[in-house]
């Protein structure tokens, strides 16, 4: 029972509204272990996976640079865009409606206790996803995220990207998969910091319209 994962799918829902609902589910997990830790108890500890999407945000996280937001406060309104600084790790990234987010909030105690295993797990289901669609996938050594033509450094295109917090093995934030988002937004900002590298989404790739449901 402790492997079991409550699924929720929040639709389009604005990002702090999200934010705080995470906190929630990692709260109530931390503290499960906490007075298992504290009464000798074992009490099993819940799993949560949140699908949604989010009007039209830019979050950067405790490693990212804000130099790498290209806009001031009168260009995010005109974007219709708002902007937060959030306690996940990474640079700065980009949601918004037509990108699939999946966050994980997760006790790893009852799966495995390695965090590199995780995020590369993250990686995988989008490439896994991608590869039904007929699209190959990858990873670039040294960057998190998932890549389209990225045996070749000068031609790369990131389609999938990751952000993760972890405390206690519990896990929240997590992935953003671009499946038919307007990729104009992703111009405002250094993605993740890095600036020599494409973005891409699924229907870009395809040539054709998919459904998000579908995906």
């Amino acid at each position: 029972m402790k492997q079991k994962v409550n699924f929720i799918d929040l639709g389009l829902i604005d990002y702090k509204k999200c934010w705080d609902r995470q906190e929630a589910f990692f709260n109530k997990i931390i503290s499960v272990k906490t007075a298992n830790r504290n009464s000798n108890t074992r009490r099993p500890t819940p799993n949560f996976l949140i699908f949604c999407e989010h009007p039209h945000v830019y979050t950067l996280g405790k490693s990212g640079e804000e130099k790498h937001l290209l806009l001031n406060e009168k260009s995010l309104k005109e974007k219709n865009a708002v902007y937060y600084k959030i306690n996940r790790g990474g640079d700065i990234t980009y949601h918004g409606p037509g990108q699939i987010v999946g966050y994980p909030i997760l006790d790893l105690d009852n799966f495995f206790t390695d965090i590199h295993k995780y995020l590369r797990f993250l990686e995988e289901v989008i490439i896994l996803t991608l590869k039904d669609y007929g699209i190959e996938s990858g990873r670039i050594t040294g960057l998190t995220g998932v890549w389209i033509n990225w045996k070749n450094p000068a031609k790369a295109r990131k389609i999938g990207a990751l952000g993760v917090r972890t405390s206690r093995w519990v896990t929240m934030h997590g992935f953003a998969f671009n499946v038919k988002c307007d990729l104009s937004y992703f111009s405002n900002i250094v993605p993740c910091g890095i600036q020599d590298k494409g973005i891409t989404s699924l229907e870009k790739e395809l040539g054709e319209q998919v459904k998000t449901s579908e995906v």
